[in-house]
């Protein structure tokens, strides 16, 4: 049969559908039909006046940009780094060549005056790293001696602390804030226990993953990656921002992140840079010598091109440790970071380690960390 007259059972035929009785709606309050007229003259607002019209070229308030200048428009433009009457380099951020004292008499430190006022947190803290927790001695307070055994939380454990159930070398502490020291006998429950063992695992980071132990956004963390690594809490050492992978250290040796993270120590850092237009020569060669970013100098300790027909690629190794420090001296050359791979830190690199895995180390790479200066 042709298309829309076959049976289907009982289906009516095709047809107008039954409405039943029901009028047409009209389209307006009034029962009429809306009909189209002319448009209406656009009329301004006469309370409000006109909008002022901004006059072109800078503003007062703008700080301008000459052609030919190195950088970006609204980065700090490139400065050669004056060496002379300063002595040896120093790139570790520590402040030591700026002035102790400004012209008001006041003691200045790393080129910030110091009134007198320490700016107090607000907030849960931006980011969880092991070199925070690091102990000023060998003795630890009693709450955190209790998370570290995996007993509780450090919250929950001055609940336990207050009630009496903690007892140290046979007696019954009560003080929050009681320093365990090496050798105490701590026992909870009439159960002695023993501090936990110290950890340290590698993680080859992929992007995407914020480096901290906990995001009030719920993004996802590096942490999320080391779940199931160990039953001890660790933490990362330093931090690689979110779009940038590589090598990350992970543990719970507060002691051991301080050393690597201080400006003193400065572990080693390797970085494969990958740019978004070729790398000039000159420009390598301000790098080795130093350049100056809004929170002081700072320069290369090894620059090359791994693939000499590639100009979009650079190995950079560094020891400062500051924060986006690789992609803040390339963006003050006028140049954009496109992908950041750490590939070394501190020694450990990311060999035999997909992007997302991560591993523990070894003992040898352990006493290597131990005796790094």
């Amino acid at each position: 049969p042709p298309r829309g007259d076959r049976p289907y059972g009982d289906r009516p035929p095709r047809g107008d559908r039954p409405y039943g009785d029901r009028p047409a709606r009209p389209s307006t309050p009034g029962g009429a039909f809306k009909t189209f007229g002319p448009k209406k003259e656009f009329r301004a607002n006469d309370s409000r006046g006109a909008r002022p019209s901004r006059p072109m070229g800078p503003q007062t308030n703008e700080p301008t940009y000459q052609p030919g200048q190195p950088g970006q428009p609204g980065q700090q433009p490139y400065e050669p780094w004056n060496m002379e009457g300063l002595g040896p380099k120093h790139f570790s951020g520590d402040g030591r060549i700026h002035p102790k004292y400004g012209n008001d008499g006041r003691e200045y430190k790393s080129g910030v005056p110091n009134t007198g006022f320490r700016k107090q947190p607000t907030g849960r803290p931006k980011f969880k790293t092991a070199e925070e927790y690091a102990p000023d001695s060998d003795t630890m307070r009693l709450n955190r001696y209790l998370a570290h055994a995996g007993i509780c939380s450090r919250r929950e454990a001055d609940d336990l602390i207050a009630q009496g159930l903690v007892t140290i070398n046979g007696q019954v502490v009560t003080e929050m804030g009681y320093k365990v020291a090496p050798g105490d006998d701590v026992r909870y429950a009439g159960e002695r226990l023993k501090s936990e063992r110290k950890v340290y695992v590698l993680l080859n980071k992929p992007k995407g993953f914020i480096t901290t132990v906990d995001d009030e956004r719920a993004r996802k963390t590096v942490m999320d990656l080391v779940s199931k690594a160990c039953r001890e809490r660790i933490y990362p050492v330093g931090r690689l921002d979110r779009g940038t992978t590589g090598v990350l250290l992970l543990t719970n040796d507060g002691a051991m992140a301080k050393k690597l993270t201080h400006p003193s120590h400065g572990a080693l850092k390797i970085y494969h840079v990958t740019l978004d237009k070729p790398f000039s020569p000159a420009d390598a060669d301000k790098l080795k010598r130093g350049i100056n970013l809004e929170d002081g100098p700072v320069a290369v300790d090894k620059l090359e091109m791994p693939d000499p027909e590639n100009p979009y690629e650079v190995g950079v190794e560094i020891h400062v440790g500051r924060n986006r420090i690789v992609r803040r001296m390339f963006g003050a050359l006028g140049y954009e970071v496109v992908k950041l791979d750490r590939t070394v830190f501190a020694g450990l690199t990311k060999k035999n380690l997909s992007r997302g895995q991560y591993r523990l180390l070894n003992e040898k790479e352990i006493s290597f960390l131990k005796i790094l200066q």
